[in-house]
């Protein structure tokens, strides 16, 4: 039976699986290489090794080694779920790029940038079109003498503020707009996408356009990123060729002379050096093999989960705490696994999704809320909206067409929630209580009324105007 649960990593991922286990009745114990919660912003602490047990087949039991001031503590385990994400090891591909050793100037991965005043008065390449190089890249340029940004294949930019000045998140993650996109043939669904990615600007001007335009690769969030650009602080550039002493060549053959300062926001690689068997969380065409995203399905008994290691268009906590609540089920043997062969096949057609929709097979991206309503539907907690529209038409409509906010998995089934309907029906209000802190007047709206009834009755008054006088 499982009672303990070794819990590695205190940062989002971590903090939801404590949060799991303890609504369960479980004992987690989280180790966290700092002395704070915080994870990937916190650098200095150690689970050096986790290792089943000599009995393992028949208990399911694992050995945790941690390492504390110099010393070593072993503790033994009825489960582990592993929580360090996948943001752990910088990616410096410097190995890609001809003439590295020859540049003078300074150059350094993303996760050592802190500030930006060093960087006061200075040229600085950026590489890297993800969330944090376009933040950096936006950031430096109000103190930088210039900026320049590279990107190898472009990427979508979207804003944080959507229409009406609403979170962008509460108008496209919605269930209506997931059944849009499954329905509709693939042709017009990438017209629609595209569309949608452009409404504000078109990415082709700013340089930004995907070179795979119809990509469904996670976006970058940056509200401030095109008006940079449209404004010469930040230049947007394509994949450097070589580097030079003092300049840079890119692919289109232009050279950029006197740079400074080279930031690499090249991403991170994934791994699990404490594993002291690595045949565990394999490894296959540097896709990490796991069942749902979670499970290693090679295992003897299913004690092990691996969260937070996945990558989708919705927030990360309710996905890592759904992910939890799959796992704590499946550690309590109240969610039946298929045989070692299904969940490999399972794996495999995953895949191949991820290959035609994003063009990348290595990618973490899946699609937020169909992989919500999968772990749902597992382990009971997906809302029936049919059943919904019979028993309680308002909250069906809302759930269908409106955000799908984690409050929908609260509804039914184990971890039920009695406030989730009532969290439902006014999320939209308490979204506008943090920014309606000066009471205004509403806008007018009679003008395009009266404006309306004009434009229809002006040929008439016309007709009668010549008929009559």
């Amino acid at each position: 039976m499982v009672r303990r649960v070794a819990v590695v990593g205190a940062g989002v991922s971590g903090l939801a699986a404590t949060k799991c286990c303890l609504e369960e009745g479980l004992e987690p114990t989280c180790f966290e290489q700092s002395e704070n919660i915080g994870g990937l912003w916190h650098y200095t602490t150690l689970v050096t090794k986790v290792k089943k047990r000599p009995d393992f087949s028949v208990t399911g039991q694992w050995e945790v080694v941690t390492q504390r001031d110099g010393k070593e503590e072993t503790a033994v385990f009825d489960a582990v779920m592993v929580c360090s994400g996948h943001h752990v090891y910088p990616n410096l591909p410097l190995a890609e790029f001809p003439g590295k050793l020859h540049f003078k100037g300074c150059y350094f991965h993303s996760r050592e940038y802190k500030e930006p005043e060093k960087f006061r008065g200075k040229k600085v390449l950026v590489i890297g079109l993800g969330n944090s190089g376009c933040d950096i890249a936006v950031e430096l340029s109000t103190v930088a003498s210039q900026v320049y940004l590279s990107s190898r294949s472009g990427s979508w930019v979207m804003s944080r503020v959507w229409d009406n000045g609403y979170p962008w998140d509460m108008l496209v993650i919605t269930r209506f707009q997931t059944w849009l996109g499954n329905i509709l043939p693939r042709a017009l669904s990438d017209w629609l996408y595209v569309r949608g990615m452009n409404r504000f600007f078109k990415h082709e001007n700013f340089g930004l356009m995907p070179l795979n335009r119809t990509s469904r690769k996670e976006p970058v969030f940056n509200d401030d990123l095109p008006s940079r650009i449209a404004c010469g602080m930040v230049v947007m550039k394509p994949n450097v060729k070589e580097f030079r002493e003092t300049s840079v060549l890119f692919q289109d053959g232009t050279v950029q002379d006197d740079v400074d300062v080279v930031v690499f926001a090249t991403g991170y690689t994934y791994a699990y050096p404490f594993m002291e068997d690595d045949s565990i969380i394999k490894s296959r065409d540097n896709q990490v093999t796991l069942y749902k995203g979670i499970l290693p399905p090679q295992l003897e008994k299913p004690t092990m989960a691996v969260i937070g290691l996945v990558q989708s268009l919705g927030p990360i906590i309710p996905t890592a705490d759904l992910q939890c609540r799959w796992a704590v089920k499946v550690f309590q043997g109240q969610c039946t696994l298929p045989p070692v062969s299904e969940m490999m096949d399972d794996i495999d057609e995953k895949m191949g999704k991820k290959l035609k929709w994003y063009g990348n097979s290595t990618t973490l991206q899946t699609d937020y809320i169909t992989y919500m309503d999968e772990l749902a539907s597992a382990i009971g907690v997906k809302p029936s909206v049919l059943k919904l529209l019979l028993t309680d038409p308002q909250l069906a409509l809302k759930v269908f067409f409106g955000p799908c906010s984690p409050y929908q998995f609260r509804l039914v089934g184990p971890g039920k929630w009695s406030g989730a309907r009532k969290a439902i029906l006014t999320q939209w209000d308490r979204t506008l209580q943090a920014t309606r802190t000066r009471i205004t007047p509403p806008a007018p709206s009679t003008f395009p009324c009266l404006a309306m009834l004009g434009v229809l009755f002006l040929p008439l008054l016309l007709l009668l105007t010549v008929l009559y006088c």
